[in-house]
């Protein structure tokens, strides 16, 4: 019986068959290697073969282990592939790929390309065009940068003709006609999705770097990459960084605090003062539930948190619990409740009439949900100010993640979650690598699994990678109420624990934080939420996107951003009178939150001595971070 399986199912049986390829398969790109003497070249065949064993061994393991294991629920790292490629094939029909037209013109295309592009190192009826300071190719990508990718007209062909097909199909995705705009959108991740991972940096033989790796390890390199490969099969996720490079209050999340207040669903941190004297309204910080929340407490030159703290402000943070299986009846109403409670804590503890709150990502836009229900029951009061960050309320045009919001998908998440109760984490975690795949898939693919290299240590990677689970319940509401059918924005057709949902009655002063490269929340997305409000609101665009446009400190000297006090009434005229500052919008956002109560308190006095005020139950940042 012939084998069936296809390299996808097998990795190391593709990297052996490509180990076994005769001698004279790599000297066509390694010249010199036509020169080694026989019993060199017997020795190497004897090192490629017994790398070939050694993959095919850790691959039998694997299988061994995995049947041991098959009880066991572990995602896949790239969530469902055969859903998703299924999906994606239902979409993909749509293009006029079989149109004899369309391959006419393909091939014609082609043929004039490799014309061109070998004329430019003096081979076939172009040959003339060949010039004195080395090739002149036609299209240009950062994928394709390193001089290797020119040294040799295979490699130059191989990846020009790749990104001439790149090209073709992306404009056949935006030509269609799809008669919806999220179909149309869903094309054209689909055509992306596809492009991005036929490159041909992807496989050994066509990438030059990992030929040179190859060669230079004796085929190392590929071992080594094999066991990143298995370690990530294994957890159900990829790895981006040194998993042990950080560790949670020791270099990462070491802002002084305490765990003053704990629910089942979230830990209230209140970190210590770093000033004789604080404002005497508090902030409290809502990040958003699909992450961890010390994305705002990241090395100490990148701590927003640090940061306010060191500006005077008494900092509270909320640290929400990963969803397990004794959350699967939490629903929205629980998030907004659970931030009111939060409100009252802080104000309880302190003693104060209200707070300063931040609301960041989903948070924000329960944030907005919060203070429409506070505004309905005549306690706005209790929110001095609110902050958003990167926060839609709106989500007529919400972005990428729209293409995974039709009814198959959200029946399909439906499924994955019916056991349990809870959307594994690493699910979701797939789902926004899928959204931008070259950087955080298949870069790693290339540097973890082909060439082998060490996993750096970036604090912003390993936060991305420490995934929480989410309440099934809530996760299937969230994205038919609001991704789906927008009722946010529509007066009362929420509600929160019987109280109706109307944005337009939210009075509290806003000032609201979009990213210009944001593809989770859109800036023209996040814009629309000024549309809403009733009371006197602030818009900042910063530059960047979803994280890197937050998370800017003033001393990394990074970025920019834009502010109008002038009438806008859409993101365009915005931007068109916009004023243009460099640097970080931290100081910007002090400067208006001062503006809101600049009355401060000496900072041991900013507490009740005895009762709630000084009760403590652990260090920061806490157990509900720290438990995996």
């Amino acid at each position: 019986m012939t084998d069936q399986t296809r390299p996808f199912d097998n990795p190391a049986e593709a990297f052996s068959q490509f180990l076994q390829a005769p001698q004279r398969l790599f000297a066509q790109f390694q010249p010199e290697l036509a020169a080694a003497g026989e019993e060199q070249a017997a020795g190497d065949l004897a090192q490629w073969a017994g790398v070939a064993q050694r993959l095919q061994g850790m691959w039998l393991d694997f299988q061994r282990e995995q049947a041991a294991k098959a009880a066991e629920q572990v995602p896949a790292m790239l969530g469902d592939p055969a859903g998703l490629m299924g999906m994606m094939q239902g979409w993909l029909k749509a293009l006029p790929l079989a149109n004899p037209d369309t391959q006419k013109r393909l091939w014609e295309d082609s043929l004039a390309l490799w014309e061109g592009v070998l004329g430019q190192y003096g081979i076939g009826p172009k040959a003339a065009e060949a010039g004195d300071t080395g090739p002149g190719l036609p299209r240009q990508d950062r994928r394709f940068a390193d001089p290797k990718w020119r040294a040799q007209p295979f490699y130059a062909l191989v990846h020009q003709t790749y990104l001439m097909l790149a090209e073709q199909v992306m404009a056949m995705a935006e030509g269609v006609e799809a008669g919806d705009p999220v179909k149309h959108e869903q094309l054209k991740f689909a055509a992306r999705t596809l492009v991005e991972a036929l490159s041909p940096a992807h496989f050994p033989l066509t990438n030059p770097l990992v030929m040179d790796k190859v060669m230079a390890t004796r085929g190392e390199n590929l071992v080594k990459g094999m066991e990143h490969l298995l370690a990530d099969l294994r957890r159900g996720q990829l790895t981006h960084v040194d998993p042990d490079a950080f560790r949670l209050g020791d270099n990462i999340a070491v802002t002084p605090g305490k765990v003053v207040h704990q629910t089942p669903l979230y830990q209230l941190i209140q970190y210590s003062p770093a000033t004789g004297s604080v404002l005497e309204v508090p902030l409290v910080i809502f990040p958003p539930w699909i992450n961890r929340f010390y994305i705002l407490d990241l090395s100490p030159q990148k701590s927003f948190i640090k940061w306010a703290v060191d500006q005077g402000v008494t900092v509270f943070v909320v640290s929400w619990k990963s969803a397990d299986e004794s959350m699967a009846e939490v629903v929205w109403d629980d998030y907004i409740a659970a931030q009111i409670e939060a409100i009252d804590t802080v104000r309880e503890r302190l003693d104060v009439k209200s707070v300063h709150a931040i609301g960041y990502c989903v948070a924000g836009t329960t944030l907005a949900a919060t203070l429409s229900v506070l505004a309905r029951r005549g306690q706005a009061d209790k929110v001095k100010s609110a902050t958003f960050f990167t926060a839609q309320v709106d989500f007529e045009r919400a972005g990428e993640l729209k293409v995974f919001i039709d009814d198959a998908q959200l029946e399909a998440l439906a499924k994955l979650s019916a056991r349990t109760g809870y959307l594994d984490g690493r699910t979701m975690a797939a789902t926004f690598n899928l959204l931008r795949g070259n950087d955080l898939i298949w870069n790693y693919v290339i540097k973890n699994y082909l060439l082998g290299e060490d996993y750096p240590a970036f604090d912003l990677l390993h936060w991305n990678g420490d995934v929480t689970n989410l309440p099934a319940k809530w996760h299937m509401a969230y994205l038919k109420d609001l991704y789906r059918d927008n009722k946010l924005v529509v007066p009362d057709a929420l509600s929160a624990e019987g109280t109706p949902i109307d944005l337009t009655r939210i009075e509290t002063p806003c000032y609201i934080q979009a990213g210009r490269e944001d593809h989770i929340a859109p800036a023209e997305s996040v814009w629309k939420l000024t549309r809403h409000l009733r009371g006197p609101w602030t818009f900042l665009l910063a530059g960047s996107g979803h994280i890197a446009g937050v998370v800017n400190p003033p001393s990394a000297r990074k970025y920019q951003f834009w502010t109008n006090d002038g009438p806008a009434d859409s993101l365009a005229e915005f931007v068109a009178g916009a004023t243009e500052t460099p640097g970080s919008w931290w100081p910007h956002w002090i400067d208006w939150l001062r503006g809101q109560d600049a009355r401060e308190v000496p900072a041991k006095g900013n507490r009740v001595p005895g009762g709630k005020g000084d009760r403590v139950l652990e260090e920061a940042p806490g157990s509900y971070v720290k438990a995996r």
